[in-house]
């Protein structure tokens, strides 16, 4: 997978179908669980938040979780999850056959199906979109590289107007769960293509931020009708979605979406409460307020959920600090559990998360029963006494007059803790760490940033400690090039890395666990045997759990408030922030 494409699904993981249109097989919408209602009422307008004004309106072209959240109202994939179960479910294709050796997958389109403008969908816009755009190296937020096995392409082509195949040079049991890209019009975006006669990166330049939004072509279940760069997104019912619900009505029955632009987390507060924004995802530390004003009688609701997806935080130290003495103990694994006793997850969970979240997988969400192997043991506990000894066994016994340990060079042991200033919880848990690491002889000084910068600081290698996250996903196979030493995002480890794209890991420098790691991940990805990648994968995280490439704090829950004026708002297994099953919300 290119590392412009995990940038963005460390943030975008998901792509829902919403609503609308008649077409000649339509598709009831399933897997919302128990809804109460199957006919809501038609009309209305429901108002989320985003943190920060798209900068562009091609999801493609531009790494943005905040376009994320609007395009995924706009555009579907060949296939979606079943958010009652996460198992993958027909969308763009009404079904697909897999051939016996696991290599060809052929799918059968969807019948019907129109453009928001009412050009007809067929698979000559699915196979220019993986060719021109997914599979182009150049789109910023394409996925070139998980197009390419063992170095070898895989190859997609039109088998007619209704059918698409993709040949793979082997087997690749997670290919399906990852066909969720999101289709767009050739008719409209021929022209920034190869196919088109531009330059490979040109399609990065397809719909800025200005374009007119009847440019902005998709299947979704809203069309774009307007955008106020800083100010708000509207989209419209598009009248030519192909989805009705269980009792053949419509989808959906709201009339539109608007996302109003606000970038404090606690202005969207304010602004939830003074009836501005229908829904909003918020954190533990928000919760008793809002649940407090429940109880009262305010005009919500406030729903928590046990969470597969979201993302749980870590910190993690850079092996290769440019301080080569502090690369020299983060690298050393008795240092990485020394200090995981420092790590008190119980305070941070209590007063962080005002009690709404767990203790974390390694790797895997607990509530991914497909693949979760428990390894709460290997978490430990909060103990000063015991951390203090084991890093005086490290030869660390010696403190300057302040208290902090010292280096063998004599130097204190002192390092930067990067976090994001703007998060609503990472800057308590920075405190946290600062305060218990203090207590074994540790000094760690706060270095704030914004979230947003998190990812790229911690691929450049310019830091020293960092407290991250990175969501989960139903198959640990979409989590490889973060988990897989010498994966893309495997950056606390970044001499790992290939020397070019495309080119093989230094194995050299990989520990021996690293390279157990790295072998089980290239198993697993082969391996279409579900109990053999179910042991594959509880060998990876039992060996993550003893190694701790990162220290895993806390699993939070999902937590939504939404108005009373809405019916239909589900929050089931974690759906990630702004995920909500939309296409069957109502206004009362």
């Amino acid at each position: 997978m290119s590392s412009s494409a995990l940038k963005r699904s460390a943030f975008v993981l998901l792509s829902l179908a919403l609503a609308g249109g008649a077409l000649a097989a339509p598709k009831k919408v399933t897997g919302y669980g128990a809804l109460g209602v199957v006919n809501g009422k038609a009309g209305g307008t429901y108002t989320l938040a985003l943190g920060d004004s798209p900068q562009s309106l091609n999801y493609y072209g531009v790494i943005d979780n905040n376009l994320g959240l609007v395009a995924q109202q706009m555009f579907d994939g060949l296939v979606e999850f079943n958010y009652a179960t996460y198992k993958i479910e027909p969308a763009l294709a009404e079904s697909w056959t897999i051939s016996p050796d696991g290599k060809v997958y052929t799918f059968k389109l969807r019948q019907g199906v129109k453009w928001s403008d009412g050009q007809d969908f067929n698979a000559d816009d699915v196979v220019f979109t993986y060719k021109n755009i997914i599979m182009n190296p150049e789109a910023r937020a394409g996925d070139a590289g998980n197009f390419k096995l063992d170095g070898k392409a895989i190859e997609i082509r039109k088998v007619d107007a209704g059918t698409v195949q993709f040949t793979l040079p082997r087997a690749a049991p997670a290919f399906l769960l990852q066909q969720r890209y999101f289709i767009m019009p050739q008719h409209k975006l021929a022209k920034f293509s190869q196919d088109g006669g531009a330059k490979a990166a040109d399609i990065n330049n397809a719909w800025p931020s200005n374009v007119a939004p009847g440019e902005v072509v998709g299947t979704g279940p809203f069309k774009l009708t307007g955008y106020t760069t800083g100010q708000k997104v509207t989209l419209a019912r598009n009248t030519n979605y192909w989805k009705v619900d269980a009792a053949g009505t419509k989808l959906p029955y709201l009339s539109g979406l608007e996302f109003l632009i606000i970038r404090d987390p606690q202005a969207q507060v304010a602004q939830f409460l003074a009836g501005n924004l229908d829904q909003l995802n918020i954190s533990g530390a928000q919760f008793p307020d809002l649940k407090q004003k429940e109880v009262a009688g305010a005009p919500f609701k406030v729903i928590r959920s046990t969470a597969l997806f979201g993302s749980p935080p870590f910190v993690a130290y850079n092996f290769d600090a440019k301080d080569a003495a502090l690369a020299k103990l983060f690298s050393d694994v008795r240092f990485r559990r020394a200090m995981q006793g420092a790590v008190n997850r119980e305070r941070i969970i209590d007063t962080v998360y005002n009690g709404l979240a767990g203790l974390p997988g390694h790797g895997v969400a607990p509530a991914n029963k497909a693949f979760y192997t428990n390894t709460t043991r290997q978490l430990g506990t909060f103990d000063v006494a015991a951390t203090n000894k084991a890093l005086d066994a490290l030869g660390l016994s010696r403190k300057n007059a302040a208290g902090v340990r010292l280096l063998s060079n004599g130097r204190p042991l002192e390092f930067d803790l990067t976090y994001g200033t703007d998060s609503s919880v990472y800057p308590a848990m920075a405190t946290i760490l600062q305060s218990d690491f203090a207590k074994v002889g540790v000094k760690v000084n706060l270095k704030g940033i914004l979230s947003s910068k998190l990812l790229s600081t911690g691929q450049s290698g310019d830091w020293e400690m960092i407290l991250h996250a990175f969501g989960d996903q139903p198959d640990p196979e979409l989590r490889r090039p973060i988990w897989q030493p010498g994966g893309a995002l495997y950056y606390w480890h970044r001499t790992l890395q290939p020397a070019q794209d495309g080119g093989a890991p230094n194995m050299a420098r990989m520990a021996g666990w690293e390279k157990d790691i790295y072998t089980i991940f290239n198993q697993a990805a082969t391996t279409t045997s579900a109990s053999a990648r179910k042991a594959l994968y509880t060998r990876w995280q039992l060996l993550f759990a003893q190694n701790l490439p990162v220290t895993p704090i806390a699993k939070p829950e999902n937590i939504g408030a939404v108005s009373n004026k809405f019916g239909n708002y589900v929050y089931n297994l974690g759906v990630i922030p702004g995920y909500n099953p939309v296409p069957l919300i109502f206004q009362k």
